[in-house]
């Protein structure tokens, strides 16, 4: 019995698939994992990576925090900001984490330096996500239903 899942920011839907295998989830408390039947949970996300496999297939993306909703047979990730691992440009990653650096060691004032402390985490975990994937060489995508072709 697969999972539904759904992943959804603000400004659109990032992901959906009705097959999925299991989930790893950013969970304020840890990491989470979520298999089919998994008892009903509502809980918050902090950044981190959401791992989506579906058979040999995954999706990884880099959250910044949001609320996922498990259900039994569905899962619905409402993120404040998601990032595929595929979309990361590690290059401009390291950049953003060289000028949140500098800002911070520079000392800023105080209603900047919380930009800057989220600059760094974001960039950080970025350049995790991107070393991870470039480290497992080839890896299987999920075929998201809106690229299918009908």
């Amino acid at each position: 019995m697969p999972i539904h899942v759904e992943l959804v920011t603000q400004e659109r839907k990032v992901f959906e698939d009705d097959a999925v295998d299991s989930i790893n989830v950013p969970g304020a408390e840890g990491e989470m994992g979520i298999l089919p039947g998994h008892a009903p949970v509502l809980t918050t996300m902090s950044f981190g990576e959401l791992v989506i496999k579906k058979g040999d297939a995954e999706e990884r993306y880099a959250i910044y925090g949001g609320v996922v909703d498990v259900r039994p047979d569905k899962v619905v990730i409402l993120a404040d900001l998601a990032e595929s691992s595929f979309a990361i440009d590690a290059e401009k990653a390291r950049e953003a984490r060289e000028r949140a650096r500098k800002m911070m060691e520079e000392g800023v004032p105080d209603e900047d330096n919380r930009e800057a402390v989220l600059e760094l985490r974001r960039a950080e975990l970025q350049l995790k996500l991107s070393n991870k994937m470039s480290n497992r060489g080839s890896v299987m995508r999920i075929v998201d239903q809106d690229d299918r072709e009908d």
